[in-house]
């Protein structure tokens, strides 16, 4: 069975490629969103439940159960596949993305929900500014910040906006499905993350009965700053789940 791992905001399955270069497995997938590094399906309007529905779509053709792997906007997609569709799953993993009514959205996504100051957000965004924004404001690798921020396209944007716009209440929309996630589940996070609290990694682990959370001394972008021990925390999870299905 292979390892699917989806990237979040703004981001596309390269975010994954220092892990990827770590893992020993080699059935490992890393997916690029619509509109995130890959077409928008005719009438596909981006919202939160499309892309999980996308998701689904994708992971019934794979024909087996799946080591499913989110970050950020990836793994609340995923922990709600996990919860609609555990049949689909069988260990799941993610961190920095939180599903809970308690949370109160970053400064950015306010501005990318509303429709008027987004939509000139978007216009205005330059990728060299954009870049030294995530080095300084993240603590992303400067030359890792400049190749995400050139990914940025019109139909990044577009889909931001469309995705964040959907999500206002996704929190207090998805927490109670968490009940539902059956797969065994490992919960990390960038401990400094100034837009996703620790706190939130906490209220994850708990409502989907993880054993705690495994925090890294990073910000945001665990893959990018700690991308080594990312690998190595998935491997031995995966291993856990493996024997506990044996």
């Amino acid at each position: 069975m292979p390892a699917i791992l989806i990237h979040g905001v703004p981001d596309t399955h390269h975010v994954w490629d220092g892990v990827r270069r770590r893992l020993t497995r080699t059935d490992v997938e890393a997916w690029d969103l619509p509109g995130f590094g890959a077409p928008r399906p005719d009438g596909f309007g981006a919202t939160k439940e499309e892309y999980v529905d996308w998701l689904i779509e994708r992971l019934e053709r794979v024909g087996e159960p799946v080591d499913l792997v989110g970050h950020d906007w990836g793994c609340s997609l995923t922990v709600r596949v996990a919860s609609l569709r555990p049949d689909l799953v069988r260990t799941w993993a993610g961190g920095n993305g939180p599903v809970n009514a308690g949370y109160v959205w970053h400064p950015l996504a306010k501005i990318w929900q509303d429709r008027v100051e987004g939509d000139r957000f978007m216009a205005e965004l330059e990728a060299a500014s954009f870049a030294r924004e995530l080095a300084a404001g993240f603590n992303v690798p400067a030359d890792l910040a400049g190749e995400t921020a050139d990914r940025v396209d019109a139909s990044m944007k577009d889909s931001i906006l469309r995705l964040y716009r959907s999500a206002v209440t996704v929190g207090a929309e998805w927490e109670p499905g968490l009940a539902r996630v059956s797969a065994p589940c490992l919960v990390f996070w960038g401990a400094l993350d100034p837009a996703c609290g620790i706190e939130f990694g906490e209220r994850l682990a708990a409502s989907l009965r993880a054993p705690g959370v495994l925090r890294f001394d990073c910000n945001h972008w665990t893959l990018l700053e700690r991308p080594a021990e990312v690998a190595a925390a998935l491997e031995t999870h995966w291993a856990g789940g493996a024997a506990a299905t044996g």
